[in-house]
C-alpha cells in the first residue's frame, strides 16, 4: 500500500468534502506533511475562463498547499456524472494522468488523501468506476456515510463492493449527525459497525457555517476526543 487514503461517500451529498478537509487540518496540525488531491470535480465554477474545484480549494486550504493541477486533474463543467460531465466537454479521463499527479504528490508530501466523486459505483470514462481508480492507484478506503434512514444499506453496500473489489476499507465516518436524532440515526453507527466488517471511526456533527470554519471545527473536535491518535494511526498505517 502508498502512504495515502481513498475518502468515498456512500451516495453524494454525504460531506466527504468536509470530512477529507477536516482530515487534511488534523493531520497537518500534529506534524504530518499531509498532500490532497481530487481526481475528478464535476460541477466546477468558470472564473476568467478557467474551470475551478471548490472542492479541490477547501482541501488545498484545509492541508495548506497550492491547489494546482496535480490536486485536481480534472475540473468538469456539468454537476453530472463524471463519465457525462467530461463527454460534454469533449474530455477523456485517464488514470495514468491520475496516477501521475498523485505520484508526484507522493514525492512532495508524507501522505495523501484522495477524494473522490460520488460513490464507488460512479462511473468515470469507458465502463470503469471509482472503485477502478482506487484499485489503479492501489490506496485503502475510508467510507462517509449519512446518519438517516437508508444509511445502513447503502454503506454496507459500499463495504461489500469494496471487499468484492481486493480493495482493503480502513473504516466508516458517519458524519452530518444531527443535533436531534431520530431512532434511525440513534442506531445506524452501531448497525453500521456491525455489519459492515470495518469500524466506525466517528459520528461527526452536522455544523452550520461556512465551509472553512466548519473544517476548522470539525478538526478541533476530531482531535479533542480521546481515541483521535488511534483513529489516525489506522487511518494512516
Amino acid at each position: 500500500m502508498k502512504r495515502g487514503l481513498f475518502v468515498t461517500g456512500t451516495d453524494t451529498g454525504v460531506g466527504k468534502t468536509m470530512v477529507t478537509a477536516a482530515l487534511a487540518r488534523a493531520l497537518r496540525s500534529v506534524g504530518i506533511n499531509v498532500g490532497v488531491m481530487k481526481p475528478v470535480t464535476s460541477g466546477c465554477r468558470e472564473s476568467d475562463g478557467e474551470l475551478i474545484s471548490d472542492d479541490a480549494e477547501l482541501l488545498a486550504w484545509a492541508a495548506g498547499v497550492e491547489c494546482d493541477g496535480d490536486v485536481a486533474p480534472y475540473c468538469l463543467r456539468e454537476p453530472i456524472a463524471p463519465a457525462d460531465a467530461a463527454k460534454r466537454d469533449g474530455v477523456r479521463i485517464d488514470f495514468g494522468k491520475i496516477a501521475e499527479s498523485y505520484d508526484r504528490l507522493a514525492k512532495r508530501h508524507d501522505f495523501v488523501l484522495v477524494e473522490g466523486a460520488g460513490g464507488l459505483m460512479v462511473p468515470l470514462c469507458g465502463g470503469l468506476l471509482i472503485a477502478d481508480l482506487v484499485r489503479h492507484l492501489e490506496l485503502p478506503l475510508l467510507v462517509v456515510a449519512r446518519p438517516n434512514l437508508g444509511t445502513i444499506n447503502h454503506s454496507v453496500l459500499t463495504c461489500f463492493a469494496a471487499t468484492q473489489m481486493e480493495i482493503a476499507v480502513r473504516g466508516v465516518i458517519v458524519n452530518r449527525y444531527p443535533a436531534e436524532p431520530g431512532l434511525a440515526e440513534r442506531g445506524a453507527a452501531h448497525q453500521i459497525g456491525s455489519l459492515c466488517g470495518a469500524p466506525v471511526l466517528g459520528v461527526w456533527n452536522d455544523l452550520p457555517g461556512e465551509p472553512e470554519a466548519v473544517v476548522e471545527r470539525l478538526a478541533g473536535q476530531f482531535l479533542a476526543s480521546p481515541e483521535h491518535e488511534i483513529i489516525l494511526r489506522i487511518l494512516t498505517q
